[in-house]
Parts: C-alpha cells; structure tokens; sequence
C-alpha cells in the first residue's frame, strides 16, 4: 500500500487522517437529516410514521412482524382529552406494517372522532443534538419521540 502525502501550509499531513476528519464531519452534518414525521393517513384509519433512518428502516423490516421488540419500538395510546376527561389512557391494540419508506400503525378497532392519541416511538431517538454535544448538555438515557394526534 502506498502512502500519500499532502504538503499543506509546510505541513505534511496524510490523507488517511484527512479522508477520516472528512467522514466524521459528514456525518456530524445536520443536512441530511429530517425530522420524524408521525401523522395519521389521509382517511385517518392509520398512523403513519416516515422519515425514518434508513439502516433502522433496514433492520426492523428484518425482525418479525409479531416480535416484542417492534411492539415496543412504538406504542399508541388513548388519552383523555379536555372534552372528554372520562376517558382512561389506555393502549391501543393493533398491527404494524413495515413498508419500503414508513411504518403503519393500523388499529384493530377504528380511531374516534374528537379523541387524542399520544403516539410513542423511540425510533430515530438519540442521546442529544450536534448542539447537546458541544453544551456537554447529553442526557443520560434515550428521549423518545412523542407526539399527540387529535382526529
């Protein structure tokens, strides 16, 4: 294997080390990154979550559809809303279907009109920002994305 050298300001410095600090900022940049999308589907029978990484997106079409592990990757609860504080937070029961770019979760029993629905996903969640990071503001544990869908 040959070395290359490359003289830069009068410092010899090897590419090796040039092509590893390229990588690394790379994959420190923000631009390719896009924000988890959870919403429900245009006729609001299902919950669609996209914009997820790819190598995740990979590896849980690998894992069994009846797994634990998928199950709780993501769950789906009822919560009680303003209107209506009778209502006991509960999980709903349904199927997930991985497809090429998203996940859908479809419930057994249809989604109410005027109910709230508190969707947890520890998919794409990580320990801080880029910004975190350079705070030294990382947290100890993993934050799961939650979002609160109303239909």
């Amino acid at each position: 294997m040959v070395k290359y050298r490359v003289k830069y300001f009068g410092v010899r410095v090897f590419v090796p080390v040039l092509s590893l600090l390229s990588c690394f900022f790379a994959a420190c940049s923000t631009t390719n990154s896009k924000p988890l999308l959870i919403d429900f589907s245009a006729d609001s029978t299902a919950i669609v979550i996209s914009n997820i990484d790819a190598p995740g997106l990979l590896q849980l079409s690998n894992i069994a559809a009846q797994d634990s592990v998928l199950n709780s990757l993501i769950s789906v609860l009822q919560t009680p809303s303003e209107t209506d504080s009778l209502i006991k937070e509960a999980p709903l029961a349904g199927s997930l279907t991985i497809t090429d770019t998203n996940i859908v979760f479809k419930p057994h029993k249809p989604f109410l009109r005027g109910h709230d629905y508190l969707v947890i996903t520890h998919l794409n969640a990580r320990f801080g920002t880029e910004e975190d990071i350079l705070k030294s503001q990382l947290n100890t544990a993993v934050k799961p994305h939650q979002v609160l869908l109303t239909r």
